[in-house]
């Protein structure tokens, strides 16, 4: 599955979030693993699985953290 901007903006959701399977795609895209990504935001492992699962979903600074890691990984992706 292939992220793209269109499909960030199609599958965001209210928090700006886009869908747990679009969030995975994207990290994979970038050549990020998970654990990259939770050092970055500030979280464990598991927890950014929990995210990638739909399971949870951050809130609060972990969120705007999130985000930002999200949008750099978007820019690392379509490099």
């Amino acid at each position: 599955m292939s992220a793209t901007s269109t499909d960030l903006a199609r599958f965001a959701k209210r928090d700006g979030l886009p869908s747990p399977d679009v969030r995975r795609a994207l990290r994979r895209q970038a050549g990020w693993r998970q654990c990259d990504v939770a050092r970055e935001v500030g979280v464990g492992r598991r927890t950014v699985t929990r995210w990638e699962a739909g399971r949870h979903t951050p809130s609060g600074e972990t969120l705007r953290r999130y985000l930002a890691v999200l949008e750099r990984m978007k820019e690392d992706a379509w490099r």
